[in-house]
């Protein structure tokens, strides 16, 4: 029997210290996330979707285009047209390899796009523009 008492004393003494020490593990916890609800919490609170996509943490910074918009050539300048003839115009929109450069490198506008291909695939019949470059 005195065995017996012993060993429950003993456990009993664990179990207060692991105690104290959840204490202050739970104070050092809550100096560092005060805000977030505690794990009981949130096993019991059921997590939907909306709360995932919305975060409170996301914020909105404007920040403006972070590139400078590039403007069209041929509508900035009226005097310069697009011509099959004119191959100094036609050569600075097409890459070493012979390849038309796309709108987003050149900053042409849709309509002026359309035109310079048409030009250059016009050029190119006439071979005054090579298909490839070896």
């Amino acid at each position: 029997m005195v065995e017996e008492n012993n060993n429950e004393f003993k456990d009993k003494e664990t179990v207060d210290t692991t105690a104290s020490d959840d204490v202050e593990n739970k104070d050092n916890k809550d100096d560092e996330a005060s805000n977030r609800p505690s794990e009981a919490e949130a096993r019991e609170r059921p997590r939907r979707r909306s709360d995932s996509s919305r975060s409170s943490y996301t914020r909105v910074v404007s920040r403006g285009p972070m590139f400078k918009r590039k403007i069209c050539r041929f509508c900035a300048n009226k005097n310069l047209v697009i011509d099959y003839k004119n191959i100094e115009v036609l050569e600075k929109f097409v890459t070493d390899r012979g390849k038309i450069l796309p709108r987003r490198i050149t900053g042409t506008c849709s309509r002026h796009q359309r035109s310079l291909a048409n030009a250059i695939k016009r050029a190119r019949i006439l071979a005054l523009l090579p298909f490839v470059v070896k």
